[in-house]
């Protein structure tokens, strides 16, 4: 069983940045696969970025989805059972509520549908003003 809780989420303006961080639990954290979706109100739960173990040491690939490719990177750090969601240049639109997820299949190939993931965390509010 794995426990998921996000943090770091605000009010913030267009053009600001912020860190979301997501704290595991589970003793095999550093070969599952995280990963982060947002959803506005009134809309589906859209992937945002994953990052997958590539099978050996502390290698990793980070994908990101098009809409927030080169404004928002996931980064991970084992030693502290932690993912995180650097987002810079915020717009408007980026206004959501984010959600990490975790699942123990290395989603190099698939990893963009819910549906992917097995455990999920709480979502913290993202509300960026224009």
């Amino acid at each position: 069983q794995v426990q998921l809780v996000e943090s770091g989420g605000g009010l913030v303006q267009a053009g600001d940045s912020l860190r979301l961080s997501c704290a595991a639990s589970g003793r095999a954290f550093r070969s599952y696969s995280l990963g982060w979706f947002r959803q506005a109100p009134g809309k589906e739960r859209e992937f945002v970025a994953r990052i997958v173990w590539n099978g050996a040491g502390d290698s990793y690939t980070a994908y990101s989805a098009d809409s927030v490719k080169g404004r928002f990177a996931t980064t991970r750090d084992n030693t502290k059972n932690t993912v995180y969601l650097q987002m810079n240049s915020l717009k408007p639109e980026d206004t959501a509520v984010y959600y990490c997820a975790a699942s123990e299949r290395r989603l190099h190939l698939s990893g963009t549908s819910p549906g992917d993931y097995t455990y999920w965390g709480q979502g913290t509010q993202v509300t960026v003003s224009s």
